[in-house]
């Protein structure tokens, strides 16, 4: 397998319902592993927390997430952010409408300065996400 870049998100319980929600966002193949699942009866209170997930569509796109495991901090806020671009209009606006619907938008989706049409926004959970669609011109 080669080497590939992707976000690795932590989340403080609600890591199952975030993972599915980018599932229905970007369908694919969605893999969750609970700390019950791989700690076995030493996860405790922890053990229906989400311990690795991992989304793989068929854009090939790949999304990590987990729950902090037990006893750490959890940091929201602008410590990550999600970078989706390329040249499929139709595709990205689509997921747009998916993020920023339930979420905040900070940069509406519109054409910029650089040509592009860019837009940024905060889903339902405190993640930020650029969307970046290449235009073809000249």
């Amino acid at each position: 397998m080669p080497s590939r870049l992707n976000p690795y998100i932590s989340f403080d319980g609600d890591a199952r319902q975030a993972m599915e929600f980018y599932k229905e966002v970007f369908g694919g193949t969605l893999a969750l592993n609970t700390y019950g699942d791989l700690g076995g009866a030493e996860a405790g209170d922890a053990a229906d927390r989400i311990m690795h997930g991992m989304l793989e569509t068929a854009s090939g796109f790949t999304l990590m997430g987990a729950d902090n495991p037990p006893g750490t901090q959890h940091s929201p806020g602008n410590n990550i952010s999600v970078s989706l671009s390329g040249e499929d209009a139709g595709e990205l606006r689509g997921y747009w409408e998916a993020l920023s619907g339930s979420g905040t938008v900070s940069v509406p989706l519109e054409k910029q300065m650089w040509g592009d049409v860019f837009g940024m926004c905060t889903d339902r959970f405190g993640i930020t996400w650029l969307v970046n669609i290449s235009t073809s011109e000249g």
